[in-house]
């Protein structure tokens, strides 16, 4: 690990002030990611800002209804709170599919958007074609054991899988980020948050180099009593997913009024659905209907030599999501 300044913050200005003013330096919050790449060589900050004493832990309603998950409440503790389990318990169900119960006690909201990819060529200095460590460089994992990785939004640049469960069940609920930097304070519409690889798959979101993350603001939600999160992976537990599906209905009279799917373990991001979420509007829910939704959430998927199992896997976990959500299985 490369030497590196400590500075620890106890105000958001102070945390602001202190990344814009280097040059190489991220925030620490739990670690549990950031950690593992200072340790692999793969990041290299000349500073860590400790932004664990900002009062950024609270998770409370907001005034229209919906919720706010502080950027420094811990994944245990957000998937446990009474709120995020009433009224959207797919939070709380991605969260646990996650991880371990040491880590999810450390790890954070914010954190957990900030997640990098598991992808092997990245994560290894070993392997010397990585376009996201290394701009330029190549993609090793094209020709290589590509079996976890992207069949969905990929770039000759680089075809990882973002890794995170939360994110998945963010994109469905239609979760906004509340962010503050240099320049004041701004919402990041989810679905902005992350990007697709593109020609520049070093940079995974659209956040600015001095905006620290404050929450995770959740809409109210229709879906409380209609959704699931699937998570398939190689083992039971501690493991990411190979594919995993989140689903929300909002049902009348057993007809879908509004439906929200997305795909994890598949893009660079988590991959929102959206004409298989308009297909089902107005059906009845049967399990013909949800196979063929679960069908348009895969449409224009590409595969490489190992991971082609995916698109069935994936076209069966959100059917399957789907059933369960509507209360068919």
């Amino acid at each position: 690990m490369n030497p590196f300044a400590y500075v620890r913050a106890h105000e958001p200005q102070l945390a602001i002030d202190a990344i814009a003013g280097a040059s190489s330096a991220r925030f620490l919050a739990g670690g549990t990611n950031l950690i593992d790449l200072m340790k692999n060589g793969v990041e290299q900050p000349q500073r860590l800002i400790d932004i664990n004493r900002l009062d950024l832990a609270k998770i409370e309603r907001l005034p229209d209804g919906g919720l706010r998950l502080g950027s420094l409440a811990r994944n245990a503790d957000t998937a446990n709170n009474p709120l995020v389990r009433r009224h959207y318990p797919l939070v709380s169900q991605a969260i646990l599919s996650g991880a371990s119960p040491q880590l999810r006690n450390l790890a954070t909201n914010g954190g957990n958007l900030l997640q990098r990819t598991r992808c092997p060529y990245f994560m290894d200095l070993g392997f010397a074609q990585c376009n996201k460590r290394v701009p330029g460089s190549g993609c090793a994992a094209l020709q290589g054991f590509n079996r976890s990785h992207a069949i969905l939004g990929a770039s000759e640049q680089c075809i990882a899988t973002h890794p995170s469960d939360m994110c998945v069940a963010l994109a469905v609920l239609d979760a906004s980020v509340r962010v503050r930097g240099k320049k004041g304070e701004r919402m990041i519409p989810f679905a902005d948050f992350h990007r697709l690889p593109g020609e520049i798959p070093q940079t995974d979101t659209n956040l600015l180099r001095d905006e620290l993350i404050l929450s995770i603001d959740l809409p109210a939600s229709p879906y409380a009593n209609h959704s699931q999160y699937l998570k398939v992976r190689d083992r039971a537990s501690y493991e990411f997913a190979l594919v995993s599906a989140a689903v929300a209905l909002d049902l009348e009279d057993d007809r879908v009024r509004s439906a929200r799917i997305a795909l994890g373990g598949v893009a660079h991001k988590p991959w929102r659905c959206e004409e298989a979420e308009q297909g089902l509007i107005g059906k009845k829910i049967g399990r013909d209907v949800f196979e063929v939704a679960a069908k348009e959430s895969i449409a224009g998927a590409k595969t490489y030599k190992y991971n082609k199992f995916k698109v069935e896997m994936a076209k069966n976990a959100v059917a399957q999501a789907l059933a369960t959500a509507g209360g068919l299985a």
